[in-house]
């Protein structure tokens, strides 16, 4: 008998949809817009992004669909790669998102403050203190169960697309657009051209990522073989319409000059089409739609660190639940408590993303990889059961090379923040060894070890 906090066809595209349209598309076109020397390399890096999110989203479909289990984006490193691999990279990936999620809820506060201190100059402090309580309200619906969380997480999500919605509707009404030059127009060389789409395309993958942690639901989601690739697919073809949309919006509305030097574009674009009261209102409910993306990072990642634990990766207190309502209360302390920690430590938006990226492309690139074993392991599986990609192994291979692209473009505009990632990654993959030398060394000691 199924558990009744199975979650359906809906509540899962909703989660795949909250998982990627964080706060990012209403301040990374920003970052986009200042690496783009012309409009053709900002559009450019935005198509670029969604073809690269439809080929990851159709690989981790696969994956999911072949692996359905609870922590599968922990799990599906344990499964194909070495465990010192599998600890590494999903430790710097819980830091990645747990940056990601302080991330968004600083953009968050970046709103919210121009509404409640419109007359002050510096804003940081307070920035800081509204996205640590975003992080803590969560923090506590989390705590109320899965089923609690996910309906909040509908609700959220709705109001969220129905905001994009809203700013995509001054492209239908009779305002006169700021002066934008011809997207078709191109200048400058190649080099400058490359280099410009590279670090775009940076910013691009912050707002398109997400979905892979969706296989992270696979043992919680009714008819998981089939409900977990149309979820991923439905989710991310809403996603590609609206971040394209948006972004059009953006472009004719503010104007591309104007674009590449502003904050809060959001509520500019609305007070520049409805006036400033309908600004400061679109302010709020965007700090409202933020709140989605915190619970649902808050939702997942804890389901990584439970299944590390489950594999003795990670201590065996990760895994205690509460019995009433079946939440991982350690895992979701210690993922809210990180996030909170970034927020207080990067005190910027524009700190964090490059880290954050960079980390992901290591997970990125790995994960999509696993594919490739994961077919050769489940080739006994009856096919009418499981998802497969056509025109396979093109998506993997594209999305890979994609974000080594990425990673490469990180590290040629910002080598401290490479640096930096390659040290964490290589200390959490000496910890393992050093962990697990030690492990031994105890037990050599024990008759019967």
């Amino acid at each position: 008998m199924q558990r009744r906090t199975k979650l359906n066809l809906f509540d899962f595209t909703m989660i795949v949809v909250s998982l990627v349209i964080g706060m990012g598309i209403f301040r990374t076109p920003v970052n986009v817009a200042k690496a783009s020397p012309t409009p053709f390399v900002f559009f450019a890096a935005w198509l670029a992004g969604g073809f690269i999110a439809i080929c990851g989203a159709l690989t981790y479909a696969e994956i999911g669909s072949r692996y359905p289990v609870t922590g599968a984006y922990f799990r599906i490193f344990s499964y194909c790669y070495h465990p010192s691999i599998a600890f590494a990279v999903n430790c710097i990936i819980l830091i990645s998102n747990a940056a990601s999620c302080a991330g968004v809820a600083l953009i968050g506060g970046e709103y919210i403050t121009r509404v409640l201190f419109p007359a002050s100059a510096n804003t940081q402090t307070a920035e800081v203190v509204i996205a640590i309580v975003s992080i803590l309200i969560f923090y506590g619906v989390n705590l109320m169960g899965l089923k609690m969380s996910a309906r909040t997480q509908n609700v959220l999500t709705i109001i969220k697309i129905c905001l994009v919605l809203l700013l995509i509707t001054p492209l239908f009404l009779a305002v006169h657009p700021v002066n934008t030059p011809d997207p078709t127009v191109i200048h400058g060389g190649a080099l400058e051209y490359l280099k410009g789409f590279g670090v775009g395309l940076v910013a691009v993958s912050f707002t398109y990522g997400g979905y892979q942690q969706t296989i992270n639901f696979g043992a919680e989601v009714n008819n998981a073989n089939k409900m977990i690739p149309r979820g991923i697919f439905t989710g991310i073809s809403i996603i590609i319409l609206l971040y394209l949309s948006i972004n059009y919006a953006y472009y004719s509305v503010i104007g591309f000059d104007n674009l590449k030097n502003s904050k809060n574009i959001a509520a500019i674009m609305a007070s520049h089409v409805f006036g400033p009261a309908a600004g400061q209102i679109l302010s709020i409910l965007l700090f409202l739609s933020v709140l989605a993306y915190v619970n649902v990072l808050l939702m997942s990642n804890p389901r990584v660190m439970f299944a590390m634990s489950e594999d003795g990766v990670l201590p065996a207190v990760f895994k205690r639940k509460n019995e009433k309502t079946d939440v991982m209360i350690i895992s979701l302390s210690v993922f809210a408590l990180l996030a909170v920690l970034i927020v207080f430590w990067a005190k910027e938006f524009d700190e964090i993303l490059s880290f954050s990226i960079f980390l992901d492309c290591f997970g990125m690139a790995l994960s999509s990889a696993s594919i490739f074993i994961l077919r050769k392991r489940t080739a006994n599986l009856d096919p009418s059961s499981i998802y497969s990609m056509k025109l396979y192994p093109l998506q993997p291979v594209i999305f890979i090379l994609a974000y080594t692209f990425v990673g490469i473009s990180i590290a040629i505009d910002k080598p401290k923040t490479a640096l930096v990632g390659l040290s964490v990654l290589a200390c959490f993959i000496a910890i393992y060894f050093l962990s697990h030398k030690k492990g031994k060394t105890e037990n050599q000691g024990i008759p019967g070890a």
